[in-house]
C-alpha cells in the first residue's frame, strides 16, 4: 500500500455492511490499513441476520415446537387443544434479530473504520459516488452488496400481488391458504413453515423434484413428509397465468403438460435472488459481470485487478459462512498480494432447516456422476437406528461416498433429525482427508444419533480392501 496514503482517501473500500463486508472490513483493519464500510440499505445488518438465516431459523424452530407438541402421543403425553398466538411468535423473533442487528450495528459503528450510511456507485476505477456526501477515493474496493429478491416470471403476478420470503417475514396474521412458487431451500422451509401454523399450503416446483440442488433420495424423502404433513407437492410445473378470483388469488399451470388451475388466499414467491449490483456502474470501473453476478477468479478478484469482491453478489453459493470466508479472503489479497489464498470449495457445505433437516457436505452423487468422478456409496436409514427410533424421528438417512481407491470420504448427507448438526461430523472428517476405515474406528458413545455414521462407513470399509486404502488415490491429493 506504499504510495497510496496521498493519492487515495482510503486504503480500500468495501461497498455493503452486511456479513461479507463487515468480514472484509474487520480483515482489512487488522493489516493497517485505511478502510470505509458503505451502507445503502435502509437496515444494517445484512441479509443473514436481517432477512435470512436468522429470523427463518428462529420461526422454523417454533414451527417445529408446536408440531412436537400436537404430536406427542408416541411417548403417551397427551397435550389437547394446542393452540398459538401468531403475534407472539412474530415479536420473538423481532426481539432476537433486534439484538443481532443491534449487535452488528454497534460492530460496524464502534470507531475501528470509517462507516458511511450512503448508496453508492462507481465513477472510475478508483472513485465511488455518495448519495449522501461527496465522492471518495481508494486504492482497492470489495464489493459486497448483497442479493436482492428476484422479479418474478409473470408479469401478471405484479398485477395481482404476492408475498416475497422477506414480506413473509413481517406478516402481522397468517393467511388461511397459501401458494408457494418455487422449490428451493427458502420455499420448503417457509411452506413447512405456514403448513404447520394451520395455513393450507400447494407448492408448485418446475422441474421433476424440490430441492433440484440435491440428489434426489434427499427430495423425495422431503416431499413425502410434507405431503403426509398436508402439503400440497405438485412438480412438473410450468407456470401461465395469475389472476384474481373473487378474494382469492389463481395461479395457472402446466401440470405434466396438462392446465390446471389453483386458488389460494395469498402467494409466496420464492424463487430465488439476484446480484445488488445493477445501480453500481461497475463497467465504469472495468468490472465484468455475468447476468448480474460479479465475476471474480480463486482469489475473489475481479476482473480489475484491485477490485475484490464477497457474498451473494458474486456467488457461486449463496451461504452466509461462505460469504465470510471470501470477504477475509477479499481483504487479505489485497493487503497481503504476495501471498495471495484461493477459496477452496472442496467442503462446500448446504443445510436446508425443514424437518427431516437436509445437510450435505463435498460432493453428492449428482455431481460426481455429472464431473466423472468415481465413487463408493452407502446409507443408512434413521427408521433403523436406536437413538432415532427413541425420539420417533424415522424419516431420512445419512449417506457416505468414498474414493473407491483409498477410502477417503469425498462427500456426505445426512436426512434427518439435527440434520445441520450431524453433518458437522463429517465436516471435520473431511478436511483431515479421512478415510471410512478411519471414521469406523473412530468411537462414538451409545445410544446417540452421531453413532448412525459408522454404519456407511462400515459397509464401505469393508468393500474396500485395507491395502488399497493404506495408498491414497491419484486424485485424492
Amino acid at each position: 500500500m506504499n504510495g497510496t496514503r496521498d493519492r487515495f482517501d482510503y486504503d480500500v473500500a468495501i461497498l455493503g455492511g452486511g456479513s461479507a463486508g463487515y468480514a472484509a472490513a474487520r480483515t482489512a483493519v487488522a493489516a493497517g490499513l485505511r478502510t470505509v464500510v458503505i451502507e445503502g440499505g435502509e437496515e444494517v445488518g445484512g441479509l443473514c441476520i436481517l432477512r435470512g438465516c436468522m429470523p427463518t431459523k428462529a420461526l422454523l424452530y417454533a414451527a417445529e415446537i408446536l408440531h412436537l407438541a400436537r404430536h406427542a402421543e408416541p411417548w403417551g403425553i397427551r397435550a389437547e387443544n394446542v393452540g398459538f398466538d401468531f403475534a407472539e411468535v412474530m415479536a420473538r423473533k423481532n426481539s432476537l434479530i433486534q439484538e443481532f442487528s443491534d449487535y452488528r450495528r454497534e460492530q460496524l459503528t464502534r470507531g475501528t473504520f470509517k462507516f458511511i450510511r450512503a448508496h453508492a456507485s462507481l465513477l472510475d476505477p478508483h472513485t465511488v459516488a455518495l448519495s449522501r456526501a461527496g465522492p471518495i477515493t481508494a486504492a482497492h474496493f470489495v464489493i459486497a452488496t448483497g442479493s436482492s429478491v428476484a422479479p418474478p416470471p409473470l408479469p401478471q403476478l405484479g398485477d395481482v400481488g404476492y408475498l416475497t420470503s422477506d414480506d413473509a417475514l413481517k406478516l402481522t396474521q397468517l393467511p388461511k391458504s397459501l401458494i408457494v412458487l418455487g422449490g428451493g431451500a427458502v420455499a420448503v422451509e417457509l411452506a413447512q413453515f405456514f403448513a404447520r401454523f394451520d395455513v393450507k399450503v400447494t407448492l408448485l416446483q418446475r422441474s421433476e423434484h424440490i430441492l433440484r440442488g440435491f440428489d434426489s433420495d434427499a427430495a423425495m424423502e422431503i416431499e413425502k413428509v410434507f405431503r403426509r404433513e398436508g402439503i400440497e407437492v405438485l412438480t412438473n410445473t410450468k407456470l401461465t397465468d395469475a389472476r384474481h378470483e373473487g378474494l382469492h388469488k389463481t395461479i395457472s399451470f402446466e401440470h405434466h403438460g396438462q392446465p390446471v388451475s389453483v386458488s389460494a388466499e395469498e402467494i409466496l414467491f420464492a424463487l430465488g435472488r439476484v446480484p445488488n449490483t445493477s445501480a453500481l456502474d461497475l463497467d465504469l470501473a472495468g468490472v465484468a459481470t455475468e447476468r448480474g453476478r460479479i465475476v471474480a477468479n480463486e482469489f475473489m478478484r475481479t476482473s480489475a485487478p484491485h477490485i475484490y469482491t464477497a457474498g451473494d453478489c458474486t456467488g457461486p453459493h449463496d451461504i452466509v459462512h461462505l460469504a465470510v470466508q471470501q470477504g477475509e479472503l477479499a481483504a487479505h489479497n489485497l493487503a497481503h498480494p504476495d501471498s495471495p489464498r484461493r477459496v477452496d470449495y472442496r467442503l462446500l457445505l448446504a443445510v436446508v432447516f425443514t424437518e427431516p433437516q437436509v445437510a450435505v457436505v463435498g460432493l453428492s452423487e449428482k455431481q460426481a456422476k455429472t464431473r466423472g468422478i468415481p465413487y463408493l456409496v452407502a446409507s443408512y436409514p434413521f427408521n433403523d437406528h436406536g437413538k432415532s427410533l427413541i425420539m420417533e424421528a424415522r424419516d431420512g438417512y445419512v449417506k457416505l461416498l468414498a474414493d473407491p481407491q483409498s477410502g477417503e470420504i469425498i462427500g456426505g448427507a445426512c436426512v434427518g433429525p439435527v440434520g445441520g448438526e450431524l453433518i458437522h461430523e463429517i465436516v471435520a472428517a473431511m478436511a483431515k482427508r479421512m478415510t471410512v476405515h478411519e471414521l469406523t474406528a473412530l468411537p462414538h458413545y451409545h445410544p446417540t444419533l452421531a453413532e448412525i455414521w459408522t454404519y456407511p462407513a462400515e459397509a464401505l470399509a469393508e468393500r474396500i480392501p485395507p491395502h488399497l486404502a493404506s495408498s491414497p488415490s491419484p486424485g485424492s491429493g
